[in-house]
């Protein structure tokens, strides 16, 4: 057995069963102790992404903190991602996709709480939170090594694989497909770009994703609504396709092999999780510099982005392709996403979603360069932050040039490694979570009834 398959083996056994057992589990049981608060609240949730008060102590607003997340999160995932799982699992992916958005939205609220709750300052500073201070500062010291555990994987994450190579790649190819540009001089200029922003800190990268990941993401979804109302006889169709597939065996690649559930199951909520991060920790890493002076606040805003990334721009990517017909075809990954655009428009379609993808892309590495800095950090404190970002530039110009199957793999097993210290750390912090929803809820309460009592008297 060489290098190749031996990481292979360990990749499939962390991004196993299990690891995704525990992933839904923990989303399972935050929904039921929550009281299924992701439908409850969500319509609160929402209102707070633009009417937050943000009054408390931190270094971006409410909608910053969030569209920095987004930016890490909307990506190759909800492009090639979703291409990906339909093409393995069939239609019926997409319902199991569904199912890890809704469960992951809870988990994503209990990260936000705890982000908020646990965070701290840098010797710069600067505001510092995650898994790796909520380990610490909520489970105890002597949790240290679970935190550093963390941290240590999320930088090779960033370094190694979603933050640096498999985006870099993602823009060289679309870029060299759609207008011939060679991928070495793509990756110069990318690397250019990625360092007048990085450089500047949370306030510059925040400033970009606020910008960018609204625009990029109200047009890729307006485009996909033009694909949608071209096919509106059939949506019904396509959603008959998703539900018998989630529990039936159906048709895929071409009819020439089976998709089975277990493999529409795996698919739908491994792609799934991958696009939104829900319970992997990096997301309250951006929440945790929210200026806000309440924990359950944050967390609600957190939750929007499960809820934005996989439930709205995932669902029209999936609709896009089983609508088309493109996921019986021979084309896989950005190539298929591109033919469902290219039926619809077919000069504007692929340009558009090469602008999409890129920019996406982009926007996920400068986040991932914000969550691999604050994990350096946390172990090497702040004197060598400069020195990271050199590198983190540095590994962006190296993605053009290399195709390290190797270094994929690593990432991979890296990001699942990720997981488990912030799933530990959820389930034993649960109590504060309840604890901390209680005081805000009551606090909510007793805000509306000075504002009926006032509303009264006029």
């Amino acid at each position: 057995m060489n290098l190749i398959d031996l990481l292979n083996n360990i990749d499939s056994f962390i991004w196993g069963p299990p690891l995704l057992i525990l992933l839904v589990g923990t989303g399972i049981f935050f929904t039921f102790k929550l009281n299924f608060l992701q439908i409850t609240k969500l319509p609160k949730a929402l209102k707070l992404i633009f009417f937050a008060e943000n009054d408390g102590s931190g270094d971006i607003s409410s909608f910053g903190a969030l569209c920095t997340a987004l930016a890490a999160t909307v990506g190759t995932g909800n492009i090639v991602g979703v291409a990906t799982a339909v093409k393995a699992g069939g239609p019926g992916a997409l319902f199991w996709m569904w199912v890890a958005a809704f469960f992951g939205m809870a988990t994503k609220y209990a990260e936000g709480v705890l982000a908020i709750k646990y965070r701290t300052k840098d010797k710069n500073g600067q505001i510092s939170g995650g898994p790796m201070y909520y380990i610490l500062n909520g489970m105890g010291k002597k949790y240290k090594p679970l935190a550093m555990f963390f941290a240590f994987s999320g930088i090779l994450v960033a370094l190694l694989g979603i933050g640096t190579f498999t985006q870099v790649n993602a823009i060289t190819d679309a870029i060299k497909g759609s207008l011939g540009i060679n991928p070495k001089v793509t990756g110069i200029v990318l690397a250019v770009l990625v360092s007048l922003v990085v450089f500047g800190g949370l306030q510059s990268i925040s400033k970009v994703a606020t910008k960018v990941v609204p625009f990029m993401s109200i047009a890729y979804i307006v485009l996909c609504l033009l694909i949608l109302g071209t096919y509106i006889k059939e949506i019904p169709i396509a959603f008959s396709l998703i539900i018998k597939g989630a529990f039936n065996t159906t048709a895929a690649f071409c009819g020439f092999l089976g998709a089975t559930v277990s493999m529409a199951i795996r698919n739908g909520i491994a792609r799934g999780v991958f696009s939104n991060e829900s319970g992997l920790g990096s997301a309250p890493i951006s929440a945790a510099a929210a200026k806000t002076e309440w924990p359950a606040e944050q967390g609600l805003i957190s939750m929007t982005g499960t809820f934005i990334d996989s439930l709205i721009i995932c669902t029209l990517t999936g609709l896009a392709l089983i609508l088309s017909g493109v996921w019986k075809s021979d084309f896989n990954g950005a190539l298929m996403t591109q033919a469902a655009f290219k039926s619809i428009l077919p000069t504007i379609g692929p340009l558009f979603l090469t602008l999409s993808l890129s920019l996406f892309a982009f926007t996920t590495i400068l986040g991932w360069s914000y969550y691999g800095e604050r994990c350096f950090e946390f172990l090497f404190g702040v004197k060598g932050i400069n020195g990271y970002r050199t590198l983190f530039v540095l590994m962006v110009l190296l993605g053009a040039f290399l195709r390290l199957e190797v270094v994929w793999i690593i990432a991979d097993i890296a990001n699942g490694l990720m997981a488990l210290p912030n799933l530990i750390a959820l389930l034993f912090l649960s109590p504060v979570v309840v604890s901390e929803t209680k005081l805000y809820m009551t606090h909510l309460d007793k805000k509306s009834s000075i504002k009926e009592s006032k509303t009264m008297e006029m």
